[in-house]
């Protein structure tokens, strides 16, 4: 155990915490708050003077959010050691809360709210860094630390741009997917860092946050692909708005878009990653816009733990789940399997409601009786008559001039033929009262239509057909809830290999030219642990050839070499039926609820649908309707033509309801698989990535690789 001099206390550090590129972090016996940072031997002499002149400055009590140097840690000869600095402890790395999996695992109820949260207090931290002189300069998602209740710290400060009486201590290092683009290509120890510069470091961290992990430089391009240091010296943000036509770039698959979040929030963000860097938004600029972001969230009615922007018009959380089959925000309240039911008292609504019987046309329709034809058969019989008397009277010309005069023979045959046409049309055509009363019979039904409406029959039947759904799917709840255990069950193994991989990040994968920069791209394009690889997977993003993605496969295949599935039932088997069992039980809850509801509505309605007829028979609208057809209708009878059947039925409009789906089972921890191109539904392998085919198992059919057996790899 070393000893070491804290001021002129002599103490002891204890275990070791933490190792960079520049020394150790150790806790301090007897000094629980604190830790101590000891430099390498080699660069003890080069960092003396600055932290030095930060403890002087007395920095480490000017604020709580950045663990400055707070003490000079010497040896018991009075040599440089390091400093000691305030502990943050029960705090995690920025990325582990923004990296969806890695959020899961270590912030598992944190929802968008917290993220937004999260946001605005980062930003509160830059701005602090700022009000006490300092720059950071090396703004990075490794030295922002975040705790359980959203709230930030920063590290690292020794490493922060410091002037004091006219000497400065600079800032020499820097991530470069983190560093603006006029700093891309310079010596960065060289380099004066200014407020601009953090300003986009802390953009970056921000959209971090907001976009699920994923980088403003990480898109789909056109052209020759480019590494990201190149993409952030040409300012080519790949989610802009205003100049999508310059940058030529749009966002990876499964990426939010700055036209789902609020004005404020898209103009900030096009200003931090625009042209000009005076013009990136400060610390305050970022908390006047996440706040407004964060007031104006809107509610998912069906994912109690979904909060999205407005702007989305929807849930986009949601439509994330439905597309990649991984929630961002899971719903994991502990839900009870034994939830109370009334399977008895719910089959007796069923029963009721499936003899509720809603009156037909003909229950409304008053009978209408009319005497005699209608004034336009009358006048249509009138012309007949006459033109019968006329064909005789021409007839009759003919046969006289036949008699008289012979010689004009021709003239007496043509009146004669022109007579015996006019005579034989003496019959009243049905056609028009045939339309007549087709006119007729489209009227009354709309206005039945209108009555129904108007009456309230609207409601009724929408519920009535909603519960036909609701009905459906309660009596196939058991099935589907059977099916879904038996799922569970099958895949058991790929679940447990498949947690194994998750625990492997590739920001920790230490593979021979994947930096950070490459890093932060894979992340952007979904690839965040070794479970999420697969040849298909990462030959999609940008700058990942044969030889990439060959060392990330053997990365994976090296992992996954070292699982061994374990046969016997654990804890998280039993989590994971209790959590398919609950949320079937709450469902079917719904269901049920939803069944005696709806029963409860219709009962309400049964007064006003038995007044129906009575008030039919005082409309004055569908009454006219009525008469007019019973007219046309009497009218083709006294043609002794055949009456149509009418049409018209009790028809409500409704817009097309979706069907109802049974309850989905809850996602455990397993992705959506990856389609390769031109394959219609069939997946490829988690393991190998090629097709696979289908199976069947002990508990049902399943996917299984082609190769098998020398490759396992499976999916429900």
């Amino acid at each position: 155990m070393q000893d070491i001099v804290i001021g002129k206390e002599h103490v002891s550090v204890a275990e070791l915490i933490d190792k960079g590129g520049e020394g150790e972090v150790y806790a301090i016996k007897g000094r629980s708050a604190q830790v101590v940072k000891l430099y390498y031997a080699k660069l003890r002499l080069k960092r003396e003077d600055k932290v030095r002149a930060m403890v002087g400055e007395g920095l480490a009590v000017k604020t709580e959010l950045i663990a400055y140097p707070g003490e000079i840690v010497t040896d018991r000869s009075g040599n440089f050691l390091g400093f000691a600095m305030r502990r943050v402890s029960g705090c995690r790395p920025l990325h582990e809360l923004y990296s969806p999996k890695s959020r899961m695992r270590h912030f598992p109820k944190a929802d968008y709210r917290f993220l937004i949260h999260a946001a605005v207090n980062v930003a509160r931290a830059v701005g602090k860094v700022h009000q006490t002189g300092c720059v950071i300069g090396d703004l990075n998602h490794s030295g922002i630390l975040v705790a359980p209740d959203a709230t930030v710290a920063l590290i690292d400060a020794d490493s922060f741009q410091f002037r004091l009486n006219g000497t400065s201590y600079p800032c020499v290092v820097g991530v470069p997917d983190f560093t603006p683009p006029e700093l891309h290509g310079k010596n960065l120890a060289t380099v004066e860092r200014t407020i601009a510069h953090d300003s986009f470091g802390l953009a970056v961290a921000v959209f971090h946050l907001l976009f699920m992990g994923k980088h403003p430089y990480a898109g789909i391009r056109k052209g020759p692909e480019t590494s990201m240091g190149e993409d952030i010296a040409q300012n080519l943000f790949a989610y802009s708005l205003q100049r999508s036509a310059q940058t030529q770039s749009k966002p990876p698959p499964g990426a939010l878009t700055l036209d789902l979040f609020p004005e404020v929030m898209s103009k900030t963000f096009e200003a931090a990653f625009g042209l000009t860097p005076g013009a990136r938004p400060s610390a305050l600029d970022w908390i006047h816009a996440l706040s407004k972001l964060e007031s104006s969230l809107s509610h998912c009615t069906k994912v109690k733990t979904h909060y999205y922007p407005s702007a989305a018009k929807g849930c986009v959380w949601c439509k994330l789940t439905a597309k990649s089959g991984l929630d961002m925000f899971p719903d994991l309240s502990a839900v009870i399997p034994n939830i109370p039911t009334d399977a008895r008292g719910t089959e007796q609504a069923i029963r009721e409601i499936m003899a509720f019987r809603f009156p037909v046309a003909g229950d409304l329709l008053p009978t209408v009786t009319v005497r005699g034809a209608s004034s336009a058969l009358n006048e249509a019989k009138s012309g007949k008559h006459g033109q019968t008397f006329l064909g005789l009277l021409m007839m009759g010309g003919a046969v006289a001039g036949f008699i008289f005069a012979a010689p004009v023979f021709y003239i007496w045959i043509g009146l004669a033929i022109w007579g015996w046409s006019t005579f034989s049309d003496r019959e009243v055509s049905p056609g028009p009262f045939l339309q007549a009363f087709r006119d007729s019979d489209e009227r009354v039904q709309r206005e039945l239509n209108t009555f129904v409406q108007r009456n309230g029959l609207t409601e009724a039947v929408r519920v009535r057909g909603d519960l036909d759904a609701t009905i459906a799917a309660y009596k196939g709840h058991n099935d589907a809830l059977a099916r879904e255990v038996m799922i569970l069950k099958s895949n058991r193994e790929s679940r447990q290999r498949q947690a194994y991989l998750d625990r492997f990040s590739v920001r920790r994968a230490n593979i021979s030219g994947i930096g950070q920069a490459k890093t932060a791209t894979l992340i952007s394009f979904g690839i965040e642990t070794a479970g999420d690889v697969s040849r298909s997977a990462v030959k999609q993003v940008p700058g990942f050839g044969e030889v990439m993605t060959g060392k990330l496969v053997a990365w994976r295949r090296w992992h996954e070499s070292q699982f061994k599935y374990d046969r016997n039932p654990n804890a998280q088997d039993v989590a994971h039926e209790r959590a398919l069992r609950g949320r079937f039980a709450a469902e079917k809850a719904k269901l049920e609820s939803t069944i005696r509801n709806g029963l409860g509505t219709l009962r309400n309605a049964r007064a006003k649908l038995d007044s129906l007829p009575t008030r039919a028979k005082n409309d004055r609208a569908l009454s006219d309707a009525l008469a007019t057809r019973a007219q046309a209708e009497r009218d083709l009878k006294e043609l002794g033509a055949s009456v149509p059947a009418s049409t018209v039925a009790l028809t409500v409009a409704l817009p097309p309801r979706p069907a109802r789906q049974p309850p989905r089972a809850p996602r455990i921890a397993k992705p959506t698989p990856t389609r390769r191109a031109g394959a219609t539904g069939t997946p490829s392998c988690p393991r190998c990535g090629s097709t696979m085919r289908r199976r069947s198992g002990r508990y049902g059919q399943f996917w299984g690789c082609s190769r098998y057996p020398k490759c396992r790899g499976t999916r429900n």
